[in-house]
């Protein structure tokens, strides 16, 4: 019989890449998947895939009373739901997750995607971060099944939680051709940010740094936060000719978008142990594109580009000197070409097709009983 996995977001569904890979392959593998997020009001309707997409409709679309009628609609939905497993993806769904296996016996899961609780937008908020690492004390050590994104974030949260975190990266899988795809035009040459538009990724130093880059132009793939803010600033600086903003685009208008770039930017600010930590899903889709990328200089990236020249780390935070770093970057040919050469030779390695089988391996650990 087909075991059954319930796999619960507080996203919409539809551009998370990292959730589509992993139900794509847990499903192909035999697995029975649903993915259960939420209805936002923009919701776009999903499309197609090997497993069943189920999205509960919210009154409310932000703030802590979202997340209250949220938590109580999955808690309920998961308490009906037929499932042999149930993963918590982050640590906003954690306790319906946790207090429906818990009642029901079921296998309990954490996908820890980011460091939750030392996240910019919760780090600032001392009560609501005291709250959320309230959570976090007294469910995460009790759930044997954990596992994140990359070996820094791993240590932390054992060390943390004192349960042992395994280690699934967010790695992009080789591209289909995505023949008759439409993306919106742009202006060439480009350098690209893909990702949310929220603090801390630096975009404002990226859109400042454009003042002393000429003959191209800022492309910024994603919706966020601070959209708004981000487009005054461009108007107030006299940028607007040099930044276009594309809001959400799906990822298979990313897949054709990104290897016309001629720069990722990758400007994370040390906000949070979470950023410090993390190992952006950009990073990959940066390299599986060929397209050399600016990175912060965190314990993972470090580690990465001292293996695999697939960009250069941020020297400064200074737009002006971000600029010059980029300008440098562009301008010396010959290691930029080989920037693009050590992109594929990277990708090689950092592959969703190697990363499958250990989240298959793992997987097949949790329902033997043999996890931590």
């Amino acid at each position: 019989m087909e075991k059954k996995i319930v796999f619960c977001v507080s996203n919409d569904l539809n551009n998370d890449q990292r959730m589509i890979r992993i139900c794509s392959s847990l499903s192909a593998e035999g697995y029975k998947v649903a993915l259960v997020g939420r209805l936002l009001p923009r919701s776009l309707s999903v499309s197609e895939k090997n497993y069943e997409q189920i999205r509960l409709p919210c009154f409310f679309t932000r703030g802590k009373i979202f997340y209250l009628e949220f938590n109580l609609k999955l808690f309920f939905f998961l308490m009906r739901r037929k499932t042999d497993a149930i993963c918590a993806v982050d640590l906003d769904t954690i306790l319906p997750v946790f207090l429906a296996s818990k009642f029901r016996n079921k296998i309990c899961i954490y996908d820890a995607h980011e460091y939750f609780t030392e996240v910019p937008e919760v780090v600032r908020r001392p009560l609501v971060k005291k709250l959320w690492e309230a959570l976090a004390s007294a469910v995460v050590p009790k759930i044997k099944h954990c596992y994140t994104v990359g070996f820094s974030l791993a240590n932390e949260m054992t060390r943390r939680y004192n349960v042992e975190f395994e280690v699934i990266r967010n790695v992009s899988g080789r591209k289909k051709a995505n023949v008759g795809i439409s993306v919106p035009h742009v202006k060439q040459p480009f350098l690209l940010y893909q990702g949310a538009v929220n603090e801390g990724r630096g975009l404002h130093l990226a859109i400042e740094a454009m003042r002393y880059i000429e003959g191209y132009t800022l492309v910024l793939a994603g919706e966020g936060d601070l959209l708004k803010e981000l487009q005054t600033l461009c108007k107030d600086m006299g940028l607007d000719d040099k930044v276009q903003f594309l809001g959400k685009i799906s990822p298979e208008q990313l897949s054709v978008l990104t290897p016309q770039a001629a720069l990722g930017i990758h400007l994370l600010e040390n906000k949070g142990l979470s950023y410090y930590y993390s190992l952006a899903n950009r990073t990959f889709d940066y390299m599986e594109a060929g397209v050399p990328a600016l990175h912060p200089d965190f314990p993972e990236y470090r580690i990465l580009i001292k293996n695999y020249a697939i960009g250069t780390l941020l020297k400064s935070y200074d737009p002006e000197q971000i600029a010059a770093q980029i300008v440098k970057m562009l301008s010396d040919r010959k290691y930029y070409d080989f920037m693009k050469s050590e992109c594929e030779r990277a990708f090689v390695e950092f592959c969703w097709e190697n990363e499958e089988q250990k989240l298959i391996e793992l997987y097949r650990q949790f329902f033997s009983g043999k996890g931590h």
